[in-house]
């Protein structure tokens, strides 16, 4: 609480002097048209309605056409380090694993999002696409609080609504290339063109490459980290049926090759230090090297295509839409089990023989190779606390056989459809009813193999007899489908007064069915998956409903400043984690350690009630734009990412935290000093508290996991003529994210599979030295500076940028391993360099 009012304090000296909306102050271009002759003026689609940015009664971040340019964003990682009060994690582990957290509300991994992505009208359902590029952008608006009333599931933290280019009646196009350091290279380029009087086309494309900016010391230094290629191309056809009809037509594909799983790792046990500090590390000292055998790997292909149909009735509009996605994703990482020795000592197989045999040969090989401390590779790979004298402390991804392999699927097939009739009068009183229906199918697999040398095989089993024989197995077909009808009531009561109310319900159905065969590890002689233990393991069903109502209101207090207040109900459906994840828990960790760990084959929903008030306007005959908001959020079931490592190999499952309670203060503004000079900047404060957890109930009273709390955004924008046909731009952006802890364990300690270990360990130390403290694990407070600078006339641009200019070094993401001991860690993009040139027509 304390931080709480000093952070208000200093929020409230930061709005005087002013802050941030990176887009009231920009032009809005044609497809979000402005009214009359002001260009401050900023027509949204967030609600599925036109109307003023300054009259919507919520907190919206807006990017026009004109700032998305200036600031060269494309993605999603790179619009939300612009927003205040949203973080995310992207493409730790694999390209479309992305997490957005908005005000406290996280997207577990391997649950659904928490945010709805809408692109031309369209929600789309993957949370791949989250971060890849959508085409030719023009608009993009992030709406915050829970969206579930307007977009269904997972828009209970919020939406973001993408417009994309739309042909006209002229033809124009460009292109935009770009060059930085790391091999660095970016191009797009787009034409638009018209058919006759009545369609229009639009095609485009992009390539992006990266060398990265780590290199595999084990693997000659290669670039094989976090390199990565994609390419897409996009096309939409809109076409006028008839003067009331309308058809829009748009095609997708993609693809994306590169590394996965950009982690080390570090040790959280003090009882260790005394031998070697390195055992207790503070997660933001942690110096990053790479020395895998296995490289990396990561492919992704996406194909999308839809239609949408708008009829302009007499009193209302018809649009129908209808789509198909289909994204495949695969990863081949080195493994995490060497320090469990699971792939060390000889078992009654020829693949366990053979597993041992390369073990043990590949330590003797590379005795003494550098790794990052606390570990060291000895003579041999039996952990040291059994061999004191010649064992080893490998970490996860060490060079040698014993770590084993891992290879990870996730296919997802969806279509979609929605049916909306929206009144279209000027009358006082506006509605809309619809329905939605999807359908996903989803084939999920880790698979854990021996590795014996000869490389990663890319299928979820392989025999015994192969050159990489699956040792464990997680593999499940999931298939959902969601049935939804919706509808709102907005009424103007007077000029200056709106109220609103939407409702949604929401039914999910959904069924897994286990695609492992039954079979035998040939490396521990147990099941391939401990889910079978008792035979296969049977098919499982569930349905999950959901009602989500929104109330919001509008007064206006001036012509140019209005009061808003809003209530929702956000929804994200349960599910199932990979079929025999409660029973690997409760053996290797319950049982053997005495740890209070639940953990479900099936995670609930997860709902949140959210309320928010604020005032939004212009001042200075509308030289300063502000929004001032408060909110308060209370989350059952929150859903969170687990990670589990142990001699099992790795889980990754999905918990619930009973409760947790948010709220915060948020301020945006943006001032123009002259005409030309814009200084803006936004200040969120964002306190939390778990209330309740029976997954781990010593956890009760920390943070809310994945929240930072607080982000501070500081800019500025010179646009300054300097010839009759170009001016000079500069702009510079400054994004201070606050301290964060990743997990709910926090000033915590835990026993962990060490203080399993030790009591019958050559050291025969007591339980207790085994244990873990995760008080290090939070990540500090950071601050990163983008710089753009260049020339910019009626079609053409030319500009220097500098990614994080005072090279910064912060972490991703942070991953804490409970029971295992220590954390993953993935780091911050470093300094980069380039410069950027673009041309249109």
């Amino acid at each position: 609480m304390y931080r709480f009012k000093t952070a208000l304090s200093l929020s409230a000296g930061f709005a005087a002097l002013v802050s941030f909306n990176p887009a009231l102050a920009q032009s809005a271009n044609d497809q979000a048209a402005s009214e009359g002759d002001d260009s401050n003026v900023i027509i949204v689609t967030a609600r599925r309605q036109d109307e003023l940015l300054a009259e919507v009664p919520a907190s919206i971040t807006v990017f026009t056409a004109e700032t998305l340019e200036r600031t060269g964003i494309e993605q999603a990682d790179e619009f939300v380090q612009l927003t205040a009060g949203v973080t995310i994690v992207s493409g730790t582990a694999e390209a479309g694993d992305t997490q957005i957290n908005i005000r406290g509300i996280n997207g577990a991994r391997d649950a659904e999002s928490s945010v709805a992505l809408v692109v031309d009208g369209i929600l789309k359902t993957n949370t791949a696409q989250l971060n890849q590029d959508q085409g030719t952008l023009r608009q993009i608006e992030i709406l915050k609080g829970p969206q579930g009333a307007l977009y269904g599931r997972n828009a209970a933290a919020g939406a973001i609504v993408i417009q994309t280019l739309k042909p006209g009646d002229e033809l124009e196009g460009g292109v935009r290339l770009s060059a930085a350091e790391d091999n660095t290279y970016k191009a797009s380029a787009y034409v638009s063109a018209p058919i006759g009087d009545s369609a229009g086309v639009v095609l485009s494309g992009s390539y992006n490459t990266t060398d990265g900016f780590y290199r595999n010391s084990f693997l000659d230094n290669r670039k094989v980290v976090d390199d990565q290629e994609t390419w897409s191309v996009d096309g939409r056809f809109v076409a006028e049926l008839g003067p009331d009809t309308e058809v829009d037509v748009k095609a997708r594909y993609a693809d994306l090759s590169g590394a996965s799983i950009n982690f080390n790792a570090a040790f959280h046990l003090p009882n260790f230090a005394a031998t070697n500090p390195a055992f207790f590390e503070d997660v933001n000292d942690h110096p990053f090297n790479y020395y895998s055998n296995i490289r990396p790997t990561n492919e992704q292909q996406t194909f999308e295509a839809s239609v949408k149909l708008t009829h302009e009735f007499d009193f209302a509009t018809l649009t129908a839409w209808a789509l198909y996605a289909d994204v495949d994703q695969a990863l081949t990482a080195d493994g995490t089990s060497a320090d469990f020795a699971r792939y060390t000592f000889p078992g009654a197989t020829q693949a366990s023989i053979d597993a041992s045999n390369n073990c043990f040969g590949s330590t003797a090989a590379l005795t003494g190779f550098p790794v990052n401390q606390p570990g060291f590779i000895g003579t041999s790979p039996v952990p040291f606390i059994f061999d004191p004298a010649n064992g080893s402390t490998f970490g996860p991804y060490s060079p040698t056989t014993c770590d084993g392999t891992q290879f990870q699927i996730r296919e997802q097939t969806d279509i979609s459809a929605e049916v909306r009739l929206a009144s279209n009068g000027d009358g006082p009183l506006g509605w809309q009813i619809g329905g939605y229906f999807l359908n996903i199918d989803r084939d999920v697999g880790v698979s854990l193999g021996a590795d014996l040398g000869q490389g990663v095989i890319r299928e979820l089993f392989n025999d015994p007899n192969s050159a990489n024989p699956t040792s464990q197995l997680f593999a499940d077909n999931f298939n959902t489908n969601v049935y939804a009808v919706f509808g709102s009531l907005d009424y103007e009561v007077a000029d200056n007064f709106d109220i609103g109310l939407a409702l949604r319900y929401d039914i999910e159905d959904r069924e897994v069915s286990s695609q492992v065969p039954l079979a035998t590890d040939p490396i521990t002689g147990t099941p391939i998956n401990p889910g079978q233990a008792f035979g296969a393991i049977p098919d499982q069903s569930e349905t999950f409903k959901q009602l989500q109502p929104k109330l919001s209101l509008r007064y206006g207090l001036t012509d140019d400043i209005n009061f808003y207040a809003n209530w929702g109900i956000g929804f994200k459906s349960g599910g199932f984690n990979n079929q025999g994840s409660a029973a690997i828990v409760d053996q290797n960790f319950n049982q053997f350690i005495g740890t209070n760990v639940l953990i479900n084959d099936i995670f609930r929903k997860e709902t949140s009630s959210a309320f928010e008030a604020g005032f939004k306007g212009s001042v200075a005959n509308g030289r300063i734009t502000f929004d001032l908001a408060g909110y308060y959020t209370d989350v059952d079931d929150m859903q969170f990412f687990e990670f589990f490592v142990g001699g099992f190999g790795l889980l990754r499952v999905v918990s619930n935290i009973d409760e947790v309670e948010l709220y915060g203060l948020e301020f945006n503004a943006n001032a123009e000093i002259v005409e030309g000079w814009d200084i803006f900047g936004a200040v969120n404060v964002t306190e939390s508290e778990i209330k309740a957890n029976a997954s781990r109930p010593n956890t009760v009273g920390n943070k809310s996991p994945y929240t930072a709390d607080y982000t501070i955004n500081i800019g500025t924008q010179v646009v300054a003529p300097i010839a009759n046909d170009f001016d000079l731009v500069m702009r510079a952006d400054y994004r201070i994210t606050g301290p964060t802890w990743f997990h709910s364990v926090q000033n915590n300690t835990s026993p962990t599979l060490f203080s399993g270990l030790l009591p019958g360990s050559a050291l025969a130390l007591p339980a207790f030295v085994g244990d873990a403290d995760y008080s290090i694990t939070e990540r500090e407070a950071f601050g990163v500076l983008d710089l753009r600078f260049g020339l910019e006339g009626d079609n053409w641009n030319i500009t220097a940028f500098a990614d994080n200019l005072l090279n910064r070094k912060y972490l991703n993401e942070v991953i804490p391993a409970i029971e295992f001991g220590g954390s993953f860690l993935s780091p911050g993009n470093l300094r980069r360099f380039g410069v950027e040139v673009g041309y249109k027509f």
